[in-house]
């Protein structure tokens, strides 16, 4: 008999504890996953969450059963697994993939997983996750191998630390406060050994940090920096010490989130073109590649700058895909995820902010100011989401309201269509019944919201 598991999802795995994941499900994962991948070593990191280790027992117990030898790096963030996958090595060995145990900023009683390969190379969807899926849901698994897999408890976190310092001049940082909230989630440690290093060298950036300590019981809510009712003790953290900037993580750090010196939240949209600016500093001429809901922005800074913008579908992978066929330098979407060649082309929460302090000091200019400009010069909206009966009507509704007078119109990711002063972008939620809106303009902030109007009249109708 075949069990529909409905824990799989579009890129990753996540569900509520213990009715759609438990660790009857986990140990089956772990049994498909090597199945179908035929790995000899994994890598295996847990968050926070008070089911973690339990289902992180239950992958490694389903991997040795397979003959797989487990490396196991403990709690950690996303990021971490996809760095001990590619830079690891056990007596010149390769690592063969990856899992990492998290549901990120879902509520507290759900987990998940996130699945890579050889050199972090994602596994989703049609890149295997189906397969590994059927294979679970099937759970037709033979006894388990004569010689099982073994687990070695490793530790990346020196290696790793040295990495991520590898894209910035530590020694040469400005003095600097910075307000850092874990959320409870497993940032943490991350801040405490970034610390140390800064103080090796004499950087002079003093962490404020605030909802520090990873709980699973996560007393300060969902660390879920997206949700506005969730930055409130970030905010006023900033403002009680005065401090330069502030950072914000989700459940698994695989995005960061800024504030600036007043508080003030901001959009992922401009940190892209920040990022874009610094890389092509030092790599002239690079391919930046961007997606479809906010791109003006990204596109003038990119362009004015020499470097070429690639336009991709929204979604991690997507991304990655797209960045390793054009060997882009760094890859960057409005939602927080950013994403670097020499991270094995992966997203990171903790090189972004790096590199904005670096960018911080090297420009002389406060966090504001450095973004003040580039929302004046392109206001957005910001994603809006509307619940619709028939999601594809209503955009096929507003193209043809639309489409006599735009310029450009693509659907490289729902559609998008273009005019002299303003565009917008319009898409389905993969997962609900949604549709999803960005609107920007050129410089018109009241032309922004004017549009942005009319077209949310357009779907409620």
């Amino acid at each position: 008999m075949t069990d529909t598991l409905s824990c799989f999802k579009a890129y990753d795995i996540r569900g509520r504890i213990p009715d759609q994941l438990n660790t009857d499900i986990a140990y089956r994962i772990g049994r498909a996953y090597a199945e179908h991948l035929q790995p000899r070593r994994v890598i295996v990191g847990r968050d926070i969450r008070l089911s973690s280790n339990e289902m992180a027992d239950a992958v490694i117990r389903g991997l040795n059963d397979a003959g797989v030898d487990v490396y196991d790096i403990g709690l950690c963030g996303t990021e971490e697994v996809y760095f001990a996958t590619f830079a690891y090595q056990d007596a010149g060995q390769a690592m063969d993939g990856g899992i990492m145990v998290t549901a990120s900023h879902n509520p507290k009683d759900y987990n998940g997983m996130k699945l890579v390969r050889e050199q972090s190379k994602p596994v989703s969807g049609d890149t295997g996750l189906n397969d590994i899926k059927h294979l679970a849901e099937t759970n037709a698994f033979s006894a388990p191998v004569a010689v099982r897999g073994t687990v070695k408890h490793i530790t990346i976190g020196e290696a790793y630390i040295r990495h991520l310092l590898g894209y910035i001049s530590a020694a040469e940082l400005k003095p600097l406060k910075v307000v850092v909230n874990a959320g409870n989630g497993a940032a943490g440690h991350v801040i405490d050994w970034l610390e140390t290093a800064f103080q090796s060298v004499g950087a002079p950036v003093e962490f404020i940090k605030i909802h520090h300590e990873p709980d699973g019981h996560f007393p300060n809510g969902i660390p879920n920096p997206l949700l506005p009712e969730n930055r409130g003790s970030t905010v006023a953290a900033i403002l009680a010490h005065q401090a330069d900037a502030g950072i914000a993580w989700d459940g698994d750090f695989d995005r960061c989130f800024l504030f600036d010196e007043t508080g003030r939240f901001i959009e992922g949209y401009y940190i892209v073109g920040l990022l874009a600016a610094a890389f092509l500093q030092h790599n002239p001429g690079a391919k930046i590649v961007h997606d479809p809901r906010l791109t003006w922005n990204t596109i003038d800074i990119v362009s004015g700058l020499g470097g070429l913008p690639i336009l991709s579908k929204t979604g991690h992978a997507f991304i990655k895909e797209r960045m390793r066929l054009e060997d882009a330098v760094y890859g960057g979407e409005m939602s927080a995820h950013h994403y670097f060649r020499d991270f094995a082309y992966c997203d990171s929460g903790m090189i972004p902010w790096l590199l904005v302090i670096e960018l911080m000091g090297k420009s002389g200019k406060k966090l504001s100011q450095l973004v003040d400009e580039r929302m004046l010069s392109f206001p957005a909206s910001g994603e809006i989401n509307r619940e619709i009966a028939d999601p594809a009507q209503a955009i096929k509704k507003v193209q043809q309201y639309y489409e006599a007078a735009a310029m450009e119109v693509d659907f490289t990711d729902g559609l998008s269509m273009e005019f002299a002063d303003w565009r917008f972008n319009l898409r389905c939620s993969n997962t609900e019944p949604l549709v999803r809106l960005n609107v920007e303009s050129r410089g018109d902030e009241a032309l922004m919201q004017a549009k942005t109007a009319e077209l949310l009249a357009l779907l409620a109708d």
